[in-house]
């Protein structure tokens, strides 16, 4: 499975953004997704994860209540809505991809794709 996210941009605070990761090659419906997100010279940081049915979500508690993540295992895809936004909200995001539902480590997803900028200004 190969991970490709887009959908970020510039948006002012207050604002929705909706990030896509979409997934080519087969059993995008066995793995656990997740989203992350980095500013320059932090660590990379949890932000959002669901489960293979897409019926468990989970959220680091910066975002719990304004961003929502869900999946469309028939489209290979998986999505992450972002209202509300803050200027704290300005980091490089990343789509992941893993075996277990629940992880919120960077080192628990084994796939990643290259990330997509949101900057939020104030």
């Amino acid at each position: 499975v190969q991970l490709q996210a887009s959908g970020g941009g510039l948006v002012q605070a207050g604002g929705s953004l909706r990030l896509s990761c979409a997934a080519s090659g087969r059993a995008f419906n066995s793995y656990a997704l997740g989203w992350f997100r980095q500013a320059p010279g932090k660590e990379r940081e949890f932000v959002a994860g669901i489960s293979r049915s897409g019926s468990n979500t989970y959220y680091a508690d910066s975002v719990k209540g304004r961003f929502t993540i869900s999946r469309d295992n028939a489209k290979n895809t998986v999505y992450l809505q972002m209202n509300s936004l803050k200027p704290e909200d300005t980091e490089l995001y990343y789509c992941a991809a893993g075996e277990f539902s629940g992880a919120t480590k960077e080192y628990e997803y084994d796939l990643w794709g290259r990330g997509t900028q949101v900057t939020v200004s104030s």
